[in-house]
């Protein structure tokens, strides 16, 4: 399986995406052919750069309104006199005049000056010039998903209809270039799965319309859901709206670097070369080292974990039961030496990372603890299925657990119904357990006891 990787170490935002993609190899032709194909007047430009003393891949998106005069007063177009972003975003604007600069800088007074006046694209419209463009129809889905993600997120902040979501022209035209390129670029790159490291979202604030607010912005925000963020380095704007739609289309599935052979690599770069934490995304591309990735189940899970040391052990077990009734995979304990030589419990709780909000609140109301953490990491499970023997005393399933080449992995008889029996008729429960597994490696030609 071809797998994508994105280091998120210094965020994300449409221009580094461009940039990171075709420095790990993807034609600039392809990207240059998708912004002519919108016929919305958008044409790129490439140049190499240095962030932190490494060389990257920076790629602007010009629009039509904009000229050599103009740019240097318009946000997100000189870019290196900004106060804190590396990217060209959008500005949505409502029948309440609001509007979100994503990327103010020292002048963006001379933003309103420049577009107070400018028209407008609906949602609909800007999803009508990506479904007429001449584009494979999976570049143009992706780049809708994106984009009606991006209305929704500005509509659910506002309180409107996703249909009342305007957006600045010369501010459309940028944000469509950057989502519908990048979903050219990732098209042509050939991934199977995208991949993402945690979030560096960056910290400080940002000016809006509605004043100043802290970073990340509202459609930042919720657009990125549940993700895993942190914030790092010089205080700016780290991840954008565009960056965080980007990441929805892919259906990323965040978590450590997988184990995987890389075969190119690209780094992005963003507006600002900033100090201490090179400002550019990299991409890493190529084949997963264990091919059975997907057919054997492979996906991300989600550990938390707390130490407790002032609680009864009947506490702990009522609050594991509930955790397992709430959806957990899984939750077991054990005894740690804790400071001044107390004697605690950690727990720990398996889950998908959907439930993590969920089963915290949980921890936090059924235990005494007063502090958790987390952590996301990669499962993988091979695939089970039941089969069912009749012993002298009664049915018994076995599960099998197989490899993808479909041989037998494991297979065991399951503890519940070999206890029911054994308590039924008054015999040793690891004599059921034994009749179970003879009696189903006779019906498939293997020996008792073999679990391989």
């Amino acid at each position: 399986m071809r797998i994508g990787y994105l280091e998120c170490f210094s965020g994300i935002s449409g221009d580094m995406m461009l940039g990171a993609l075709v420095d790990a190899g993807v034609p600039f032709s392809v990207l240059e052919e998708a912004a002519a194909a919108l016929n919305v007047g958008a044409r790129l430009e490439t140049q190499r750069v240095m962030r932190g003393g490494l060389a990257a891949t920076k790629i602007d998106v010009i629009a039509p309104e904009q000229s050599a005069a103009t740019q240097e007063h318009i946000p997100g177009h000189d870019r290196a006199s900004h106060s804190h972003n590396h990217s060209h975003e959008h500005q949505a604007h409502h029948d309440h005049n609001a509007s979100h600069k994503h990327s103010p800088g020292d002048h963006e007074h001379s933003h309103e000056e420049h577009h107070s006046h400018a028209p407008h694209r609906s949602l609909s419209s800007i999803l009508a010039i990506i479904r007429s463009a001449p584009l494979a129809e999976p570049i143009k889905e992706r780049a809708a998903r994106a984009f009606r993600l991006l209305g929704e997120a500005e509509a659910a902040i506002h309180s409107i209809p996703v249909e009342k979501v305007h957006f600045h022209e010369v501010g459309a035209v940028d944000t469509i270039a950057d989502i519908v390129c990048s979903a050219a670029g990732c098209e042509a790159l050939g991934v199977d799965r995208w991949l993402c490291s945690p979030l560096n979202v960056g910290s400080g604030t940002v000016n809006c319309a509605h004043g100043v607010l802290p970073v990340p912005a509202p459609a930042t925000l919720a657009l990125l859901a549940d993700a895993p963020v942190y914030a790092a380095g010089e205080p700016m704007e780290r991840v954008t709206p565009t960056g965080a739609a980007i990441l929805r289309m892919l259906d990323v599935r965040y978590g450590p670097l997988p184990a995987m052979r890389v075969q190119s690599r690209g780094y992005g770069a963003g507006s600002r070369d900033t100090p201490g934490t090179p400002n550019m995304l990299r991409i890493l591309v190529g084949e997963a080292a264990d091919d059975t990735l997907e057919s054997a189940g492979g996906e991300p899970i989600a550990v938390i974990e707390a130490t407790i040391d002032d609680s009864s052990p009947q506490l702990i077990g009522y609050a594991s039961d509930l955790l397992l009734a709430a959806g957990a995979w899984d939750v077991f304990r054990q005894p740690v030496q804790m400071k001044k030589g107390r004697t605690g419990v950690q727990l720990t709780v398996l889950c998908r990372p959907d439930l993590l909000p969920a089963l915290r609140e949980l921890l936090f109301r059924e235990t005494t603890t007063i502090g958790l953490r987390w952590r996301f990491e990669n499962k993988l499970a091979l695939a089970r299925e039941f089969a069912e023997v009749e012993t002298r005393w009664g049915k018994v399933r076995i599960k099998i657990a197989r490899w993808s080449s479909g041989h037998v992995a494991n297979a065991a008889p399951e503890y519940e119904d070999c206890r029911e029996l054994a308590e039924q008729h008054a015999v040793p429960l690891k004599q059921v357990m034994q009749e179970a597994m003879r009696i189903y490696a006779g019906t498939r030609g293997v020996a008792p006891g073999v679990r391989a």
